[in-house]
């Protein structure tokens, strides 16, 4: 016969609802979980000295010509070499000794630097990353009000997944057994990291 549920001790029947709780929310956090753990991994080695953003390339091109001396009709003539339709959104020169210069022709994500007497080009080209830019973006709250709401949705949801995770299973397995070690050995982590490397 089975058991009357209201004879239950309370954790037992608090157990199952905790368990689906954690379940649940588990599969609303995938998405969001991918998305800040790529990010947080890319964003770590920014000081590895490359770009978590956008990858970049260089490209060299002779134009065979010098360049007109009219800023316009230059920046004109180096995009009809180079068959680039798109329109710069800045161009100047700068002095480069030796009675020359150079024409800085700049895109949205392309500088051309062009040196005048010689049509030798320097072409730097950013092209942003797959994903990665847009999990960046949405880390690092770039869009403000609107995402804070997500992101401390998200944060209250960790939160609840960690404190529901201690109350899943009952006995030696859980928190009263091994879970408790497992728990002191995750705070003891960071606490240990702070004490030797001299806390913050």
């Amino acid at each position: 016969m089975a058991d009357n549920p209201r004879t239950k001790p309370g954790s037992a029947r608090v157990r199952p609802w905790v368990r689906a709780i954690h379940r649940d929310l588990g599969y609303i956090a995938v998405g969001l979980t991918i998305i800040y753990a790529v990010s947080g991994l890319v964003v770590n080695h920014i000081g590895d000295g490359w770009d978590p953003n956008f990858t970049h390339e260089t490209r060299i091109h002779e134009l065979g010509a010098p360049l007109p001396d009219n800023d316009e009709l230059a920046a004109a003539f180096v995009r009809e070499k180079l068959a680039i339709k798109e329109e710069p959104r800045e161009v100047y020169r700068e002095p480069l000794g030796d009675d020359d210069e150079e024409l800085a022709i700049r895109f949205e994500r392309r500088t051309l630097h062009v040196t005048a007497k010689t049509g030798h080009v320097v072409d730097e080209e950013q092209t942003p990353r797959f994903f990665v830019r847009v999990a960046n973006w949405l880390h690092l709250n770039r869009g403000k009000k609107a995402w804070t709401y997500f992101a401390d949705a998200y944060a209250a949801g960790l939160l609840v997944l960690a404190l529901s995770g201690l109350f899943m299973l009952p006995g030696k397995k859980g928190l009263l057994g091994r879970g408790a070690v497992f728990v002191l050995l995750g705070v003891a982590v960071p606490v240990l990291y702070m004490t030797l490397s001299g806390g913050p």
